[in-house]
């Protein structure tokens, strides 16, 4: 196996923390793709992945090698399709996964707007509250609200969201505002049990002060809970996209906003090795636009 094969090889284990899983995509035995990525730390004479019986990990070595391995490969792959003649166009299928309401406030729109401009680009869309695993379940780019731990996985952040308590000024009038986070324990709760770590609403730039709950209704859906609220039922926590329409119309008011914990993220998480793909590109850029002229928050 030469330099261009071993590299291709390490960028697919690492991507997949699997010698199998790479090695399936591939096309060759999991002690080819075992050998040519240990002749590679032979060459570089550093350590790239640590093995264990039951996982793969990048090393610091590897995370950084990694990173310029995929670059300097998309680059090549570029230069052969320049070659070839081959167009830029975005084409072939763009497969997305996003959170419900955000996919369909957001990311759809975006999408639609897309396949109008590039008539060869067709985008499957799948809309679901769960992490999804990109590399096993054949995703392309998906988009997570969250803090993002250290992975192969290449992050661009294209917006940031607030946690934010709503509750609809039926229920203020009836029930008061609560002055600080302490006062939250004498109101009706209505709780996403994502929102709940440890069964417990979090404040502040330290998490603290944080509310133990007694929930009147805990719900997996957060459109519930919103539809709770908005049924003067008592007090909500959702991000801020999800809410903000309800409260410019004033059928939902902010609750305590001086004390949110600070923003989340959004980002769009995909494979190194496919930045530089044409309909990868299009997609990041098209989000990023529309997130900042949507003044997502």
């Amino acid at each position: 196996m030469d330099r261009l094969d071993a590299l291709r090889t390490f960028i697919a284990v690492a991507e997949r923390q699997s010698f199998a899983e790479a090695a399936r995509q591939l096309r060759i035995s999991p002690s080819a793709a075992s050998r040519a990525v240990s002749a590679l730390e032979q060459a570089l004479g550093v350590l790239l992945l640590r093995r264990s019986t039951r996982a793969v990990a990048l090393t610091p070595e590897g995370t950084t090698y990694l990173q310029r391995c995929a670059h300097a490969l998309a680059e090549l792959d570029d230069a052969a399709r320049d070659l070839r003649g081959e167009e830029s166009e975005p084409q072939g299928e763009l497969i997305v996964t996003a959170p419900v309401v955000f996919g369909r406030m957001h990311v759809l729109p975006v999408a639609l707007a897309l396949m109008r401009r590039h008539p060869r680009l067709t985008i499957r869309l799948t809309l679901q509250d769960r992490l999804v695993r990109l590399v096993e379940e054949g995703v392309d780019v998906a988009l997570r609200i969250a803090e993002l731990p250290d992975s192969a996985l290449h992050a661009v952040r294209v917006a940031e969201v607030r946690r934010v308590l709503v509750a609809s000024p039926a229920y203020l009038a009836a029930h008061g505002t609560p002055a600080d986070p302490a006062a939250l324990q004498a109101h009706t709760q209505l709780v996403f049990d994502n929102f709940a770590a440890q069964g417990e609403w979090r404040f502040g730039p330290e998490g603290r002060p944080a509310i133990r709950l007694t929930p009147r209704l805990l719900t997996n859906d957060v459109e519930s809970v919103v539809a709770a609220a908005l049924d003067g039922m008592g007090i909500a926590r959702a991000l801020s996209y999800q809410v903000a329409g309800h409260v410019a119309a004033g059928r939902l008011a902010y609750v305590l906003p001086e004390f949110e914990p600070p923003p989340v993220p959004v980002q769009l998480v995909f494979q190194a090795s496919r930045a530089r793909a044409p309909k990868l590109r299009v997609f990041v850029a098209a989000l990023r636009a529309h997130a900042q002229a949507a003044g997502i928050d």
